[in-house]
């Protein structure tokens, strides 16, 4: 009896609890279905409904000429609601539909185009991606006119979502100059250094989340228009980009170089032209721009940095070029470390002059150590006077910061003065060189490297970047004379005379650097070549580094050096106002005058004194030509030089056999009388053995 009644309290018992957590229950559906009925529906909206961002479309990247280095093209997801479109437009066209989805997009059969948006219509889905591939604007065009899209997003459910893809008509092209941004906003070159412009202001739109994790946008008319960024104008020209690129790739090849760099700056304005950075990747075996050397890249100069040396010299002493220094057979001790020149037995006794063209270490080491070594930091003053010490200040972001040392320094030591005189024991970059040798090339005024001119929006100039000049004179009149004539005389007599040409005058230093491991150098280079041209009148400037080079040739002589050339030779075709003007010669008028115009002068006054012409000679030149004044002749300066075809018109066939085999030419003629044509043009460079067709008449 205890029991049963046990077993029926605990039944009870069971039952209430049951019916508690029922009327629980019953009151919390309650609640949540209306007390907590918008703060769930708000949570809802949340999880669903987001304000997404809308990117803007980045701006454009300039060249110096407006043609495109960098730009946003337009690209396009297709969307679809299946849903929306009638059942007498859906039926009709939906065939016609898949056909052309399949075929557009070769991926897949129409009969799977066409299960998948039925199937999604069935189910009421109102959006589904119908492909992964994006699609351009004109494919955009055409699709818009495709069965049921045509009828538009309201009727047809064609949701076209456009994204931004960053092109680059030029390929890599000056890759790494142009740069990137990623989706972290980490980057390098312009589009990060000038992210800020370019990238616009982001609009935001209202997206539904929807089954798969996609989201579709909602245009409810809560959107958020983005602001388009604004267009960058660089200095950069894609022609000498591509020029420099060519030639600094073929180097390094030849070579089989780790890495290379070149810069081609305009000496007056310090536009930079061309930069060009390229390194060796061993997985390819080719060459990639992967970093800036140019601008990031610290190194030591080498022979390069003489030029810094030589001028604190000049500027603190009463050094002559023709003053002479004992450089011994090679090798000099300071302290206890031996200093060596490249020439096996040494220089011996050598001027000033010879010492910066042959680039002798001893020499240079021994006259800096001489006039600074009590007072190094009046050294270290000069170096900081010619702006050495501090960066540029360049345009773009991850520019380094030079590595001079000062006498207070932990690590400087007895040799540092002298290593560092010849462009060790310092660090700076390939740019700051040669915006020191700029100065030198434009007159002593040192000017910051520019490759951003303007910022603008469609045709309003947001920015404008003038060139700024860093120092006004680095160096006495006295001094830059004469360093630019060592400049000159390293092409013309010392280390570079390799790149000797006779069309213009390159001035410049080649730089061979040691490279150091475990804190010693190895006979591994850092090869380099620095300079401007004309060097008469000079227009460009240019920087050259190789590093690595391997085979027999090491030295910045025989593989910097030649690509500064070519470089150069090609900038020098296509500049027509580097050449020397051609001067058409003036016709005699006729009447009393002799028919001859040109010729020996000896011969041409005896013809005149014959038939009582009065002439006067106003040079005692051997070959002359004819010039009236009043009644008479004047018989004035015929230039002929030596490297180029003379000319020969209006002179006898005699005369002008003489002038045309002693410059190296096999000649031709036709006719008689006197010169009137010639078939090579006046002026054009001679080609020795070349042969040239006289017509005389």
């Amino acid at each position: 009896m205890n029991i049963r009644r046990s077993i029926i309290l605990r039944v009870r018992i069971a039952f209430l609890i049951i019916g508690i957590f029922a009327i629980a229950a019953l009151v919390r559906i309650f609640m949540l279905q209306t007390v907590d009925d918008r703060k769930w529906a708000r949570l809802a909206e949340e999880i669903d409904l987001q304000f997404r961002k809308v990117p803007a479309t980045r701006g454009n990247i300039y060249s110096d000429n407006g043609s495109l280095l960098a730009t946003s093209l337009p690209s396009y997801r297709i969307a679809f609601d299946p849903t929306m479109a009638s059942d007498e437009i859906y039926k009709k066209g939906i065939d016609s539909l898949t056909y052309k989805l399949s075929w557009h997009f070769n991926d897949r059969s129409r009969a799977h185009y066409k299960r998948s948006i039925n199937d999604a219509r069935l189910a009421g889905k109102q959006y589904i991606i119908l492909n992964r591939k994006l699609v351009k604007y004109q494919e955009k065009k055409e699709m818009a006119k495709w069965p049921i899209f045509r009828e538009g997003r309201l009727k047809g459910g064609i949701i076209f979502e456009k994204l931004d893809r960053r092109s680059r008509p030029f390929s890599y092209l000056g890759y790494r100059t142009v740069g990137f941004v990623n989706d972290n906003n980490d980057g390098a070159g312009l589009e990060y250094s000038f992210n800020r412009y370019l990238s616009g202001k982001d609009g935001k739109a209202l997206y539904q989340k929807i089954a798969g994790g996609n989201w579709r946008p909602l245009h409810d008319g809560s959107e958020v228009r983005p602001v388009e960024g604004y267009d960058i104008h660089t200095t950069i020209n894609v022609n000498l980009q591509d020029v420099t690129e060519s030639a600094l790739l073929k180097a390094l090849k030849d070579h089989e170089a780790d890495y290379g760099c070149a810069v081609v700056m305009e000496v007056a304005t310090g536009d930079i032209k061309a930069i060009s950075n390229l390194t060796k990747n061993e997985k390819y075996h080719d060459y990639r721009e992967v970093f800036n050397y140019a601008v990031q890249g610290l190194s030591e100069p080498g022979s390069t940095f003489k030029l810094a040396s030589m001028i604190a010299l000049l500027e603190d002493s009463n050094l002559k070029l023709t003053d002479s220094i004992e450089t011994g057979d090679g090798a000099y001790k300071f302290y206890n470390e031996t200093m060596r020149d490249h020439k096996p037995g040494g220089y011996g006794t050598i001027s000033v002059r010879q010492a910066f063209e042959y680039s002798s270490n001893i020499a240079i080491s021994k006259m800096i150590y001489s006039q600074f070594g009590s007072d190094p930091q009046l050294y270290i003053d000069y170096m900081n006077s010619f702006g050495l010490s501090q960066p540029l200040g360049f345009q773009m972001v991850g520019e380094g910061i030079p590595k001079i040392k000062n006498p207070s320094d932990k690590s400087w030591s007895g040799i540092t003065l002298p290593w560092m005189s010849i462009g060790y024991e310092v660090e700076i970059t390939p740019l700051q060189v040669l915006a020191f040798y700029n100065a030198i090339a434009n007159d002593g005024r040192m000017i910051r490297p520019i490759i951003v001119k303007s910022i603008t929006q469609a045709d309003n100039e947001i920015k404008y970047y003038e060139s700024q000049v860093i120092k006004r004179k680095i160096c006495s009149a006295k001094t830059l004379k004469e360093v630019r004539s060592l400049l000159e005389g390293v092409v013309e007599n010392g280390t570079a005379r390799n790149i000797k040409n006779s069309y213009y005058k390159i001035a410049g230093k080649t730089g061979t650097a040691q490279k150091i491991v475990n804190g010693r150098h190895i006979k591994k280079y850092n090869t380099s070549f620095v300079g401007y041209f004309p060097a008469n009148d000079p227009q460009y400037s240019c920087i050259i580094i190789i590093d690595k080079p391997k085979g027999f040739r090491q030295y910045g002589s025989n593989v910097a050096a030649p690509v500064f050339k070519e470089i150069a030779d090609k900038i020098y075709a296509r500049d027509l106002k580097m050449h020397a003007p051609y001067i058409a010669r003036q016709n005699v008028k006729e009447g009393i005058f002799p028919v001859i115009k040109a010729g020996n002068r000896e011969d041409l006054q005896k013809i005149c004194d014959e038939f009582l012409i009065p002439n006067q000679a106003l040079t005692d030149e051997e070959w002359v030509k004819a010039q009236r004044k009043d009644n008479a002749v004047l018989w004035t300066t015929d230039e002929i030089a030596p490297e180029v075809i003379p000319d020969v018109l209006g002179m006898t066939l005699r005369d002008a056999i003489f002038l045309l085999e002693n410059h190296g030419l096999q000649v031709a003629h036709k006719g008689s009388g006197r010169i009137t044509a010639q078939s090579i043009l006046p002026g054009q460079k001679i080609l020795k053995g070349s042969r040239i067709t006289l017509t005389l008449g």
